[in-house]
């Protein structure tokens, strides 16, 4: 530490404010504890995201910009946010509660089965209560989401409204760079305002650097504030929710468990294809999306529309030839984007880390390439299925695909590194599991071999549960938070 470092006794610490940390420091401040909220990130209020472009908005809330990379064959672009609120400013709202075939498949994985639909659906009716969870229909705009939903009836496949927490949408269309209504329901304007309310001290742009312990007893927690000092906070209890990868890296740079934190990760893939339809579709018009068909869910499938603007279009075709780029950005009204889903299989890890970053790889395997495939044949069927007369898959070498004859000859051709992915869902990057099955934490959400230091964020989490985890990850953290406060 240097001599400038100053001491902060404090009794419950918690680092990170998404979904997972949020929990934390509300339930935590609800028992009357003194909660301390540490938070890398910016605070930003409504009228200032209201007031900045979503270029803006993007450079100043993503790590890194948006552009961390998970290096491989096919490199991924990996996005997560940095700011009071996490990652639950800029993601869409969407409130899933996990299946009870998956939470039966992660406690037998596991060896612990305090995590079943029972306990977790418990926590996440109570979420749902708590932000309002409201089933997001069509309303203004939205073609793109009608058009899909009309396809997916044609072919007799099984689709849904999204389930959202919401409040008077305005159908700004920038979900993903942070609501400037106010209407979405983060964690910046809901979990933490009212721990706040009840005495929480939310401090950003604080970044910790290290953990110190002694005996599985956290003592101290190294960390660098606004103003660039050293601060030594003197916590009873420690909840980390840094993110999945945060939260390892965390870990290891703190000498716990340098072995398995991080050691894997699980990602959800996103596939981008933008289509092409004979009428004017005005996709920027609306919410995210308003239908999200899950015909294909039992395979780790789902296909929705994308918020369609000139800055994400511009992303998606980004590795083609500027005229082309130039002339659908002129006709982009009968454009539409559409994301697909697909639960990665292979291996994804943190492989070691730079100058204090961590350098992000993954090994994806040819089930991953065939169900790459699988998920792009069933997205093509069904967007020609509503209409759209050309498609661009998520190859910037690939031409125009025009009927499934096109895409049979893409798919045949298409290799596993000529894959343009994203993916904005990390995962178990420190797992609820015991330790001889993998596990960095015991069931109470604890490294094993702690006592006063948690983890309650996207990091826990035994897998990857196929849909967006917000709702997941929030019901762990309450049931992580209430074992605490019931055994202090």
């Amino acid at each position: 530490m240097s001599r400038a470092a100053y001491g902060i006794a404090c009794d419950a610490l918690v680092i990170g404010s998404g979904a997972g940390g949020s929990v934390a420091a509300l339930e935590l401040a609800r028992a009357g504890r003194q909660v301390t909220v540490l938070e890398e990130g910016p605070r930003v209020t409504t009228a200032e995201l209201a007031a900045a472009s979503p270029a803006d908005s993007m450079r100043r809330l993503y790590r890194g910009g948006g552009a961390t990379a998970v290096f491989g064959t096919p490199t991924i672009a990996y996005g997560e946010a940095r700011a009071v609120g996490g990652t639950t400013v800029v993601n869409g709202g969407l409130l899933w509660e996990p299946s009870a075939t998956v939470l039966d498949r992660w406690a037998a994985w596991s060896g612990y089965g305090g995590y079943r639909s029972p306990v977790i659906g418990a926590h996440f009716a109570d979420v749902q209560r708590r932000l309002g969870m409201i089933v997001q229909e069509h309303g203004e705009g939205n073609e793109d989401s009608r058009l899909l939903a009309r396809a997916a009836d044609s072919l007799g496949w099984r689709w849904q409204h999204p389930q959202r927490v919401v409040r008077g949408c305005a159908h700004r269309n920038q979900c993903a760079t942070g609501c400037p209504s106010g209407a979405k329901q983060s964690m910046a304007v809901s979990y933490l305002p009212q721990a706040e309310e009840l005495g929480a001290q939310i401090r950003d742009g604080v970044r910790v650097r290290r953990l110190i312990h002694r005996r599985g007893v956290v003592t101290g927690v190294e960390a660098t504030d606004s103003n660039g000092r050293s601060v030594l906070y003197r916590p009873r209890t420690v909840f980390t929710a840094a993110g999945p990868i945060g939260t390892p890296v965390l870990l290891r740079r703190s000498s716990i468990h340098r072995r398995t934190a991080g050691r894997r990760l699980a990602l959800h893939l996103n596939l981008r294809t933008v289509a092409r339809f004979p009428r004017v579709v005005d996709a920027v018009r609306g919410t995210m999306f308003t239908a999200q068909v899950q015909e294909h869910s039992g395979l780790g499938i789902l296909v929705m529309p994308s918020n369609l603007t000139a800055g994400g279009l511009g992303a998606a075709l980004a590795g083609r030839d500027p005229r082309q780029v130039d002339e659908l950005l002129d006709s982009r009204a009968y454009l539409g984007m559409f994301t697909t889903q697909v639960r990665m299989q292979g291996a994804a890890g943190i492989a070691a880390t730079v100058g204090g970053a961590p350098l992000l790889r993954h090994s994806m395997t040819g089930a991953d390439q065939h169900a790459l495939r699988l998920a792009f044949r069933r997205t093509a069927r069904l967007l020609f299925a509503a209409g759209a007369v050309e498609l661009l898959p998520p190859t910037s070498a690939a031409g125009p695909l025009r009927d499934m004859a096109d895409v049979d000859v893409y798919l045949a051709h298409v290799r596993l590194s000529d894959w343009e992915l994203v993916s904005v869902h990390g995962m178990a990057s420190c797992p609820m599991a015991r330790p001889e099955r993998g596990g960095v934490c015991d069931e109470e959400g604890r490294p094993h071999g702690f006592t006063n230091l948690y983890v309650c964020d996207a990091s826990v989490l035994p897998g990857a549960p196929g849909i967006s985890p917000q709702g997941t990850i929030m019901s762990y953290a309450h049931e992580i938070v209430g074992r605490h406060l019931e055994s202090a």
